[in-house]
């Protein structure tokens, strides 16, 4: 009975303890507290708050007591509040104290009541614990959402900077194209501005420069006005002055003329009365003198001895001068077939001159260039064969520092392409001293064709530098041998010139020339080394041949003066003047003038300097230009049909 009360008590206890938390619980809820107060033994823990809102924690389920008698735990489904304490009207919650009538009911109907309250206390301690533990998870978890929510808030803190930052960014960029754009326009206006102030200054200058104009032209007028009316009175003073002079001298001429002339007559009487004296005296000396000769015999005699040997002393003289002169020209000069040489025709004859080209050849051995810029003066070549050319004189020059035999060489090609000049190039440039022949004059000397080559060859060996010996029209002696038309004294012409060709030589060097070098006799080719093809010239050889004929018949035509005594009684040519003669009309020549040989292009500019002494002016104009190598190209055309047609009437 003790223990039913104890119990009894206890329960009575714990109704007013529940009744008290109840109370306050709704106490609380009144005054808007954030949390529910608990009572140990019978309070249910409210969730944690969470940053979202979420589903209540399932209440626990309260175990049925161990011990007690065989009883069973009542299990009873968690009741759910609908109202929450904050909505209700009220504020009260009344699952504590539901719990704590629960619990004291169980409390009267248990057998052991002290038993069961300690039981009941033990998980109520129990579920304390594990609320004290879920809420330091719980808390821990609310930490570390916290920490979660910081981090969050400092990531869009930090992109709300970024984006801040891009914007600002975005908003300097605008700001500075917006300032750039307003720049541009404000210089597009100043330049516009500045063109109008420009274009302004400009039209002003043009005022003032037609005003300072119109003032000074107003001035010129007035200034020649003025100078017209001094010039008028300057003529009528000097007229006004002449004839009182004229009147002046008309007197005094007058009242001097009587004077003058009696003094001139008695100077001209004078004057013949001397010069007849002087005849007088003069012939009556010679008449003596004949008189004396023609009366005395001996003295007629010893006249007539001394005159008539005195004539013949001149005559042998004169003869026996001539006949030792042509004995020392035979063995000394120069042969007759020589047409042209660098040696003088005696050999003490041109050596000062040829001492002086030695001189200035090696003093300008390091430049070595001629005229056209090319080192051949006015020889202008397709730059292969000038290379070739030059190549050649180097050898040449090389063979004879060296002492080792010349080579023969063979020119070939049409008429006037420059082969002759290339040849005298060549000698010069390799320091030899060069003579030039021609084939056409070996058939008029008969039988002594055979002597005079000889002579040549021996004379050419004289020469201490080493002679290049060009024969140009080389065909004309030198064919085939068969031919039917060939002379015999052509055959041992031919001959003697093989004799002295046989072998290779260190004095001479043999140069031909020919336009047909197929009619050349066999062994005269067998004595050829180097043979070179001279062609028709290209249109920049044209254009350079033009330009250099250009320079010496028109530029410098009148430069030149004649140095002897005569110059004094012939007058001095005209100078040329060269109105719009450009490069694309010399070119536009050059292009015209296709076929033309070097020859040609000379004549023909020959012809225009005869066409601009011929005009009015002496100018050289491009129409003027124009017409005459127009007038020459159709000139040549003509030729070249009439050699076309000559082999057809032939044939």
């Amino acid at each position: 009975m003790a223990a039913a009360a104890a119990a009894a008590k206890a329960a009575a206890a714990a109704f007013s303890a529940g009744a008290t938390v109840a109370l306050c619980s709704e106490r609380a809820h009144a005054e808007g507290g954030g949390t529910t107060f608990r009572f140990p033994g019978f309070s249910h823990p409210a969730p944690a708050p969470a940053p979202a809102p979420a589903a209540p924690p399932p209440h626990q389920q309260h175990p049925a007591p161990a011990g007690g008698r065989g009883e069973e735990a009542v299990e009873e489904a968690p009741r759910v509040s609908t109202q929450h304490p904050r909505t209700s009207a009220a504020g009260f919650d009344p699952a504590p104290l539901e719990r704590g009538v629960e619990a004291l009911n169980k409390l009267k109907q248990a057998s052991d009541p002290k038993k069961l309250f300690e039981l009941l206390k033990k998980q109520e301690e129990t579920r304390q614990q594990e609320f004290i533990a879920k809420k330091a998870e719980e808390q821990r978890a609310l930490a570390q959402l916290e920490i979660e929510k910081k981090r969050i808030d400092y990531e869009e803190t930090k992109k709300l900077d970024q984006q801040r930052a891009k914007i600002k960014s975005q908003m300097a960029q605008y700001e500075d194209e917006l300032k750039r754009k307003r720049l541009q326009a404000e210089h597009e206006a100043q330049r516009v501005r500045n063109q109008e102030l420009v274009k302004m200054q400009e039209e002003s200058a043009i005022r003032l420069e037609q005003i300072r104009r119109a003032t000074e032209e107003q001035i010129q007028e007035q200034r020649r006005q003025t100078e017209k009316e001094k010039a008028e009175i300057m003529r009528t003073t000097i007229k006004l002055k002449s004839m009182a002079d004229a009147e002046a001298r008309v007197i005094e001429t007058k009242q001097t003329e009587d004077v003058k002339r009696r003094l001139l007559l008695e100077q001209i009487k004078a004057d013949r009365e001397k010069w007849i004296e002087v005849i007088n005296t003069t012939f009556e000396h010679i008449g003596g003198g004949l008189r004396t000769i023609l009366t005395d015999q001996n003295k007629l005699a010893v006249a007539i001895g001394g005159l008539t040997a005195l004539a013949a002393g001149i005559y042998t003289t004169r003869e026996g001068a001539r006949v030792i002169w042509g004995y020392v020209d035979r063995i000394l000069g120069q042969p007759s077939l020589v047409r042209e040489s660098s040696r003088g025709r005696y050999p003490w004859s041109g050596s000062f001159a040829r001492a002086t080209s030695t001189l200035t050849s090696k003093l300008k051995n390091g430049s070595n260039l001629g005229k056209n810029g090319n080192g051949f003066g006015d020889v202008i070549l397709n730059p292969s064969l000038q290379k070739r050319v030059k190549q050649l004189a180097n050898a040449t020059a090389n063979t004879k520092l060296h002492q080792a035999p010349f080579r023969n060489m063979l020119f070939y090609g049409p008429p006037g392409t420059g082969k002759t000049m290339a040849a005298r190039e060549l000698a010069r440039k390799s320091g030899l001293d060069y003579a030039l022949m021609t084939g056409g004059d070996v058939a008029p000397l008969g039988s002594q064709a055979v002597t005079k080559i000889h002579q040549l060859f021996d004379w050419a060996k004289k020469s201490n530098r080493g002679l290049l010996l060009f024969i140009d029209e080389a065909d004309a002696f030198l064919c085939e041998r068969n031919k039917t038309y060939m002379s015999e004294a052509q055959r041992s012409a031919l001959n003697a010139l093989l004799f002295r060709t046989g072998d290779q030589s260190k004095d001479v060097v043999l140069a031909l020339a020919t336009n047909r070098p197929g009619d050349l006799d066999s062994a005269v080719a067998d004595r050829i080394d180097e043979v070179l093809e001279f062609p028709l010239p290209g249109e920049d050889e044209r254009f350079k041949i033009l330009k250099l004929y250009l320079d010496k018949y028109i530029v410098k035509a009148g430069d030149k003066h004649e140095k002897s005594w005569l110059r004094f009684f012939r007058g001095q040519p005209q100078k040329i003047e060269v109105k719009g003669i450009t490069d694309d009309l010399i070119r536009e020549a050059a292009a015209k003038t296709e076929g033309f040989s070097g020859r040609e292009i000379a004549k023909m500019m020959a012809s225009v300097q005869a066409a601009v002494y011929g005009s009015k002016d002496c100018k050289l104009t491009p129409g003027l230009f124009r017409e005459v190598v127009d007038y020459k190209v159709a000139e040549h055309q003509q030729r070249k049909r009439l050699a076309g047609e000559e082999p057809k009437q032939n044939a």
